[in-house]
């Protein structure tokens, strides 16, 4: 069973830093890639950064250049540096990992970004 525990979020002010950490259970070199979405009220489901197994990342336009997704396999951990945030960012952000076979959920950690 595998189990992600995300975690980081909070109130920031417009400008402001925070940094998402995202936990697994167990090595996360068995997943294909891993990454977060965002769900912000009123909205869809947004990916909003991924890094594959191989190191590669890719990120929504809207955050390119602001936040950077990096893995840790010795802390079975990922990370989203969030920089320079701004308040269309507050939203619920949930990692997630991915097999071949099937995708994992973190519990989903609230950014609120305030003016």
């Amino acid at each position: 069973q595998v189990q992600l525990v995300g975690s980081g979020g909070g109130l920031v002010q417009t400008g402001g830093s925070l940094r998402l950490s995202c936990a697994a259970s167990g090595s996360i070199l068995r997943f294909n890639s891993m990454g977060w979405y965002r769900q912000a009220p009123g909205k869809q489901r947004e990916l909003v950064a991924v890094i594959t197994s191989d190191g590669s990342t890719n990120y929504v336009d809207s955050v390119k250049g602001r936040f950077t997704v990096a893995s840790d396999n010795a802390k079975n951990t990922v990370y989203l540096q969030m920089n320079s945030l701004k308040q269309e960012d507050t939203a619920l952000y949930l990692c997630y990992a991915q097999t071949t076979r099937l995708t994992y959920w973190g519990q989903g950690t609230q950014v609120t970004v305030s003016s």
